[in-house]
């Protein structure tokens, strides 16, 4: 139950932060902080968003029957590692200040393990025999 109810909130996210980069970027962005960029990064901004949809989706799905869709729930914690990494990286080369990364790396650190402790254990780790 705990897993499916996370599974649900991490889509959840992912929708509004895909509505919020498909409709509102300028406004996210200057809301979380961030310099604004020129209007043309609107586009891939866009596409950025069309991923936020896709796995928000998707997310709610698998929340149906998660141990049907460990692959889908492993690669949501590489998603999150990967936005750590990149958090990480931009912060100590001194690109953004901690308090514009420390909200955001904490949440991927938290999503990533609690999705990686609480995942469904494959039912075929019993030994086969002859």
């Amino acid at each position: 139950m705990k897993l499916k109810v996370l599974l649900i909130a991490v889509g959840v996210v992912q929708l509004v932060l895909g509505l919020a980069y498909l409709f509102i970027p300028h406004e996210l962005l200057r809301w979380m902080g961030h310099s604004l960029p020129a209007t043309d990064i609107n586009y891939p901004l866009g596409m950025l968003a069309a991923r936020f949809l896709a796995y928000g989706i998707g997310m709610l799905v698998i929340a149906r029957a998660p141990a049907r869709h460990q692959f889908w729930i492993k690669n949501m914690v590489l998603i999150q590692a990967i936005d750590l990494a990149v958090g990480l990286f931009y912060t100590f080369s001194g690109t953004i200040p901690l308090k514009l990364s420390a909200f955001p790396m904490f949440n991927a650190t938290l999503i990533a393990l609690l999705l990686w402790f609480w995942r469904p254990r494959s039912a075929s780790t019993t030994p086969v025999t002859a």
